[in-house]
Parts: structure tokens; C-alpha cells; sequence
């Protein structure tokens, strides 16, 4: 027997919820926190639906912008460390972000970079 399919479980609580239940006895009864009740009574309410929201920046992050920035300098200049392409953003777009950022979007962009700065 699989898992039952995260909606159907919202559905049932909310059923459960407009049948007279209170919140924390619907809780209980579902083994869920009484916050995810609240939750999803109110999105119903709100929206008339219980889909989850999508999870995931989905190309909307900080550096979807400077994208095309970021490709243009690294096939530029191939030998660029992520610390000086972190610098170079905050300096020229006043973009501050963590190394990994960077190399997350070097990665989804299919670039490389160099590891180490020169003299290591």
C-alpha cells in the first residue's frame, strides 16, 4: 500500500474541520500539528483551494538577472575564482551573495571555474 497523496490528506482535514471538528481534535485525529490545520482551513478559506505552493527559486533568485553577466565574464575569463566573481557582482551589479550561490549558477549554467587563486 503507497503513501496517500499529500493533498488528499489536506482535503480530509478540512472535510474533518467543516464537519464540525474542532481544530485540535481534527489534528489529533490526523496526527498533524494543529498549526497545519490552521494552515490549510485558511487556504481554503482564502483561495478555495488546498494546492501546495511550488517550492524551489524556479529562476526567480537573486542572480537569474545577471545571468547572462555571469556567462559573458566566465567564458571571458575562464581562470576566475568564485571569490572574484562574488566580488566582481557585489562591485558591479551590488549583488551580495555567499560562493555557493555562485557556483550553484556557474553549475546550472554548465560552466566551470578555477579552484584555487593564482600562487596556490
Amino acid at each position: 500500500m503507497g503513501k496517500p497523496h499529500p493533498l488528499a490528506l489536506r482535503e480530509r482535514v478540512v472535510a474533518f474541520v467543516q464537519e464540525g471538528n474542532t481544530h485540535r481534535s481534527s489534528a489529533a485525529h490526523f496526527r498533524v500539528s494543529i498549526k497545519f490545520v490552521n494552515d490549510m482551513v485558511k487556504l481554503k478559506r482564502e483561495t478555495g483551494k488546498l494546492d501546495p505552493k511550488p517550492q524551489g527559486r524556479r529562476g526567480h533568485g537573486k542572480l537569474a538577472p545577471v545571468a547572462s553577466w555571469v556567462r559573458e565574464r566566465m567564458e571571458a575569463g575562464p581562470a576566475t575564482t568564485l571569490d572574484e566573481l562574488r566580488a566582481a557582482l557585489e562591485q558591479e551589479h551590488g549583488i551580495k551573495v555567499h560562493r555557493s550561490s555562485v557556483g550553484g549558477l556557474l553549475q546550472r549554467l554548465g560552466l566551470s571555474h578555477k579552484k584555487r587563486p593564482a600562487g596556490q
